[in-house]
């Protein structure tokens, strides 16, 4: 069996499907389920049984030798979020005793971190675990994902395989249900249809000109071919990046969207809401060095051609991947 946490929601869905294309339907799907607006992320495929979040572990003591993979992909993802208490339980603590069980019963481990651990990227976005202990996340969210990278190099006991992935801005289908979490794209496009306009925030930073602010888009099924290779690599444990590779405007993403639905680009700009823009960043870009090094082989997608699939095979016509 391969479990897969946050498996109704949007990078977790889709790793599901991944998993299916290559034949595993042995899965075991983990989320809490209540949100019915993810119920259709999981139409049409394939797996063994779901099992809800609170009852996961529970659950692995009576089947862990069933288990042959976990890849821990679900977690509170809300940046406007400040409430600690929810980051500490969902995110840092749930993922302790994860990792716990997995070095207990000898289980490899996939989890989600996040490139939100740079900060503004004072100390660049290179996955050296040497400087984690230095890095300044902007929100609780990003703390979050820092102190279980933290505290998980720091363990004597360590899953045999083990692999933090630091997702960069990952966009693509079966994020319907994310509300303003969505990706802009998403949001982007709805605008599109509905006033034939997009909407960017302004910079608010003299050294970035409006909807120059840059961003490592990466296309949610490189993300997934990623884990899917991991699972099957199963050496080389350690922080890893996951984007692109490649920095690009949003005025670059507007462009790609409009060009996807065929139409002529308009684009507006308004302010960045208060409640972010002093947590804001303006530049991020993955070293992808450290994943290449160790033998990854595939290409990652383009951003107009993963903007150009995401809309005209997903978004046009309301479909989940």
């Amino acid at each position: 069996m391969i479990v897969v946490t946050g498996a109704a929601g949007f990078i977790g869905s889709c790793l599901v499907k991944r998993l299916n294309e290559d034949r595993f339907f042995d899965l075991v799907l983990v989320d809490d389920f209540s949100n019915e607006a993810k119920h259709s992320n999981l139409e049409g495929k394939i797996f063994q049984e779901k099992v809800h979040r609170n009852e996961f572990f529970e659950w692995l003591d009576k089947n862990e030798n069933q288990v042959q993979f976990i890849f821990h992909i679900g977690a509170r993802t809300d940046t406007t979020e400040f409430n600690v208490e929810i980051f500490n339980e969902l995110n840092l603590n749930y993922t302790k005793t994860m990792w716990q069980k997995c070095v207990e019963y000898g289980l490899p481990l996939v989890y989600a971190s996040s490139a939100a651990t740079y900060g503004l990227g004072e100390h660049g976005y290179k996955d050296d675990e040497s400087i984690v202990d230095s890095l300044h996340p902007l929100n609780p969210y990003g703390d979050s994902k820092n102190d279980f990278d933290k505290w998980a190099i720091q363990q004597e006991k360590k899953p045999y395989f083990w692999a933090g992935l630091k997702f960069f801005n990952v966009y693509g289908p079966n994020e319907y249900h994310k509300g303003r979490m969505a990706s802009v794209i998403f949001h982007g496009f709805n605008q599109i249809q509905e006033t034939s306009k997009m909407k960017l925030f302004r910079s608010h930073n003299p050294d970035y000109p409006d909807g120059g602010q840059k961003r490592d888009f990466v296309y949610v099924k490189d993300v997934v071919n990623v884990c899917h290779w991991l699972m099957h690599h199963r050496k080389n444990s350690g922080l890893y990046n996951l984007g692109s590779g490649e920095a690009r405007t949003f005025l670059d993403l507007a462009h790609a969207t409009f060009k996807a639905l065929d139409k002529e680009p308009v684009v507006e700009f308004i302010d960045t809401p208060i409640d972010i823009r002093d947590k804001y960043q303006y530049f991020t870009e993955a070293d992808m060095s450290k994943l290449k090094s160790i033998g990854y082989p595939l290409p990652f997608t383009s951003l107009e051609e993963g903007v150009a699939d995401y809309v005209q095979h997903y978004l046009v016509d309301g479909k989940r991947y």
